[in-house]
């Protein structure tokens, strides 16, 4: 089975090492992280993302660009905002955008 790969963008190093790895505890995903909107450009023209993953402390242009950027490129994308708390709460946001 192929695993779901998930792109997750912040500005928070320890933060996002955090969310990258809850998201490959779970088998069934892949993840990768950006700290930066060209990092993240890069990575998502480079790979192919099933889910995007929008964490704290990206700035409203920033995050308004890259949903354009994103949406343009790939329409079927999904895009996700993650507001922090525990894994449960990662964990669900995830499963609820690839259901829906």
């Amino acid at each position: 089975m192929e695993k779901t790969k998930i792109l997750a963008i912040g500005r928070h190093p320890e933060i996002m090492q955090t969310v990258v790895r809850l998201i490959n505890n779970n088998p069934e995903w892949e993840g990768a992280s950006a700290l930066t909107d060209k990092d993240a450009v890069q990575a998502f023209d480079h790979e192919i993302f099933d889910l995007i993953m929008l964490c704290s402390g990206i700035e409203p242009e920033s995050e308004e660009n890259l949903r354009t950027y994103f949406t343009a490129h790939r329409p079927a994308v999904k895009i996700i905002q993650h507001y922090g708390g525990g894994s449960g709460l990662l964990t669900a946001e995830v499963y609820e955008a690839l259901k829906g």
